[in-house]
């Protein structure tokens, strides 16, 4: 029996659904944490999109769909089997205008290792805020002067009168397991 780990709920969920039924398999989706295909020995498993990741380097999942920015961010070392062309976003730094400058700032972000990383980079002294959520109003709040945060459109960014100063890393969708192979091996059995 083979699993694949998906977001349970979220933005990749439905896309990664759709995604999965492109390639042939059947199934009927309810309310439950695990899925079984109708049409092969394969389990869809729903999980929180940032524990993908562990559930197949812990072997308990064979594949996973997730965003590139979470194996950035968790500096995991998995084999991306297949870039998937959807949840295509970018992990920015922003800011107020007239605050561009980072050095000596305040940046908000549920992202700190992939920020710490960059400041270590662009050789950047500055204080990371590590927050869970509305990351956006951090500089608005007091609380930062800046902030690192995932955006699609930037919508949400200018809504909060913030502008893109850098961009880290463009991320998407992406199919991650130990064994193209086998992945292969799935694809033609359906």
């Amino acid at each position: 029996m083979l699993k694949i780990a998906i977001q349970g709920k979220g933005r990749l969920c439905q896309p990664s659904l759709d995604f999965l039924k492109s390639i042939g398999l059947k199934f009927d989706v309810g309310n439950e944490i695990v899925l079984k295909c109708n049409n092969s020995d394969i389990e869809i498993i729903f999980v929180r999109n940032n524990d993908i990741p562990i559930y197949v380097e812990q072997d308990v999942a064979d594949f996973g769909i997730v965003g590139k920015n979470v194996l950035f961010e968790g500096q995991y070392n998995l084999p991306i089997l297949q870039d998937l062309n959807f949840g295509k976003c970018s992990l920015v730094i922003a800011a107020p205008k007239g605050n561009e400058d980072l050095e000596g700032e305040r940046i908000a972000t549920s992202y700190p290792n992939s920020l710490k990383s960059y400041l270590k980079k662009m050789q950047i002294n500055a204080s990371i805020i590590k927050i869970g959520g509305s990351v956006e109003a951090a500089p608005t709040l007091g609380l930062a002067d800046a902030v690192c945060d995932i955006t699609q459109s930037g919508i949400t960014l200018k809504e909060n009168n913030l502008l893109i100063v850098s961009k880290i890393l463009d991320s998407e969708a992406v199919l991650i397991g130990k064994s193209k192979s086998t992945w292969n091996k799935l694809i033609k059995s359906l």
